[in-house]
């Protein structure tokens, strides 16, 4: 099973870009977008009616802004997408799909930097990640294989960003949001990429738009696929595509044996 994620910037923007290319070359089951930015029926056609896959997406309550998305192969057995907070809820963040037993957490989380940049908005961010964990926790304490994939806006550690030094007072690197993330990893959950790939440098998943920072590769690593242990044990491979265009950000994803499950 091929799991993927990928923060479109736009879905309409990405799809003028190729992306229905893409959907059709990337493999995947499960393919779970972020930052959809568009209404369900504003979702470009061709990618509503395309055979292959099932789809389901839900927006903000401000247009032009946040918004998930999922192509399944199959249709998932159930999809949620409140976690019962309306300050959370309005923003259209969270799509936690059931396919028999296993669950896969589609999730935009917040951006902690302000309109004006001056990380005003971490609280709202980290109280997010809380009401999020603590959903999902229950889930994986009773063994069901959990994976969380999405755009985390958290750099993990220095090594996930290029400029660590120059960050460390930026939200998505800020000491109160890699703590956050801490918790989550130190209570199970696995961050597959790094276990497939332990201290490597220079993979990123995210690019500013000025000065060529994608063609330098000064980045961030903040879209990750998480798994709860039981998940984490099915885990063949965890793997970012770079080369991929058509946002700032680049897909992420995992491939998981479901015999081993």
């Amino acid at each position: 099973m091929r799991i993927m994620s990928w923060n479109v910037n736009g879905i309409r923007a990405c799809y003028k870009k190729g992306f229905h290319t893409f959907l059709e070359d990337c493999g995947a089951d499960v393919l779970g977008l972020q930052e959809v930015r568009a209404r369900p029926d504003q979702v470009p056609a061709e990618l509503l009616g395309d055979e292959n896959w099932e789809t389901r997406f839900i927006a903000a309550e401000r247009a032009g802004y946040s918004g998930v998305g999922l192509f399944c192969r199959q249709a998932p057995d159930e999809l949620e997408t409140s976690l019962g907070r309306p300050e959370f809820d309005a923003e259209g963040r969270v799509q936690i799909a059931r396919f028999g037993s296993m669950y896969v957490a589609n999730v935009y989380f917040p951006n902690g930097g302000g309109k004006n940049r001056d990380n005003s908005r971490i609280p709202f961010k980290l109280d997010f990640y809380r009401t999020l964990f603590d959903r999902l926790e229950s889930l994986r304490a009773a063994g069901a294989p959990v994976v969380v994939i999405g755009d985390f806006n958290t750099a993990h550690t220095e090594i996930d960003l290029a400029r660590p030094k120059q960050n460390h007072k930026t939200s998505g690197f800020c000491p109160e949001e890699r703590e956050e993330l801490d918790r989550w990893l130190n209570n199970g959950w696995v961050d597959t990429f790094r276990v497939a790939h332990p201290g490597e440098p220079e993979h990123f998943t995210w690019w500013s738009n000025f000065r060529g920072a994608r063609s330098r590769n000064i980045g961030w690593r903040i879209d990750y696929c998480l798994a709860s242990e039981s998940a984490a044990v099915a885990v063949s491979d965890a793997f970012i595509l770079p080369d991929i265009m058509g946002s700032d950000h680049c897909p992420v994803g995992v491939e998981i044996d479901v015999a081993r499950l």
